[in-house]
């Protein structure tokens, strides 16, 4: 197996951390699932730096995010699949 782009942790996640120096957009990534040893393909609709987020799949306002198969948080902007997740777009549930 090559090396992955991008780890996730449970296949319930809408999440998947980013773990390269320098991903581009247009990068088609090498995502494996730790949870069951699996990888899956997933092309980066941005430039994402490394440890930050990259969204599975698109999500709506509103929708929980979830990372370690936990709610993380909830999404104050619509995401498309590939796209960055961070503080622009990504809010905590606690306050």
């Amino acid at each position: 197996m090559s090396i992955p782009h991008c780890l996730v942790h449970s296949p319930k996640d809408t999440v998947g951390v980013v773990v390269v120096e320098g991903l581009k957009s247009g990068t088609d990534m090498l995502c494996l699932i730790t949870e069951t040893d699996t990888t899956f393909n997933l092309k980066a609709k941005a430039d994402i730096p490394i440890g930050h987020k990259v969204a599975l799949r698109d999500v709506k306002k509103g929708d929980t995010i979830w990372k370690y198969g936990e709610d993380i948080g909830r999404a104050v902007a619509n995401i498309k699949k590939g796209e960055h997740l961070h503080v622009h777009n990504v809010k905590t549930k606690r306050w």
